[in-house]
């Protein structure tokens, strides 16, 4: 039987609420090293509830959270749990009373659903892969294959801008137009290379003007050396037109991110 709920005074009373960063298995042992959000930062502990267990650390109630060294935490903490077991990542910021909310809120309440989750994620990690164009080989790809934005860009060459505002502006719009056409087509390439695996995917919305591909893959940490084989072999054939990276294993933020307790 869980312990009878503390009164409010006395929660209002505390000096420290519970951070709360994803479930994982029960059976899991925390790292006593490990370190999360917080200033100093804190040390994490599990609260356990039949076969699910949270991953949480104590936070002063009166120090609001934002820094970039939390979010950077939060993230830390979460990708290094999903390298091992399976992780169900909260969104930053998830705070609670006490432990006792964690196991009778949280963990109680949606024990099932978050054990079946765990579950589906066995032996499983997200692994993210991020292309940007470099930028004078997309440039001289797009003037090469244009005829018409070629042109454009040799009459405003030397000239004043004022001079040449509206041809300025059409050629801007027609390398936009022409680089989201090619990002169009590089993601369908790689999300077809990435689909041979088994993995499911996630295609994100470009970062910056000049991403060629941003894809989060849900996909089994046994077959990550292939994963990294497909990534090798399409940054090679795109060597010197595109910067390609491969990011993870991470917590399996682009499929089974929770909301915060009580959202």
């Amino acid at each position: 039987m869980a312990d009878e709920p503390e009164p409010q005074e006395q929660q209002q009373d505390r000096e420290t609420v519970v951070y709360v960063y994803g479930m994982v298995p029960a059976d899991v042992e925390t790292d006593p090293e490990a370190r999360g959000v917080g200033d100093p930062p804190a040390e994490i502990r599990a609260v356990k509830h039949d076969r699910v267990a949270a991953l949480i650390s104590e936070i002063p109630r009166d120090k609001p959270l934002g820094r970039p060294e939390d979010l950077t935490a939060h993230a830390a903490l979460l990708d290094a749990a999903a390298a091992e077991v399976p992780v169900l990542p909260l969104r930053f910021g998830a705070v609670v009373a006490d432990e006792d909310a964690v196991r009778t809120e949280l963990l109680e309440q949606n024990h099932d659903d978050f054990a079946a989750a765990l579950d589906q994620l066995e032996g499983k990690a997200e692994y993210v892969i991020k292309a940007r164009y470099v930028e004078q080989a997309i440039l001289r790809e797009i003037l090469e294959s244009d005829e018409r934005l070629s042109q454009l860009r040799e009459a405003i060459r030397g000239k004043p801008e004022e001079a040449t505002r509206n041809e300025r502006m059409a050629l801007g719009e027609g390398i936009g137009n022409a680089i989201a056409a090619r990002r169009e087509a590089d993601t369908a390439k790689v999300v077809d290379a990435l689909s041979e695996l088994g993995a499911q995917i996630a295609v994100r919305e470009p970062t910056h003007e000049e991403d060629a591909v941003h894809v989060a893959c849900l996909a089994e940490t046994a077959k990550q050396s292939d994963l990294e084989d497909v990534v090798d072999r399409i940054a090679e054939e795109w060597s010197g037109r595109v910067d390609m990276r491969l990011l993870g294993p991470l917590a399996a933020y682009d499929f089974v991110v929770t909301q915060r307790p009580g959202a």
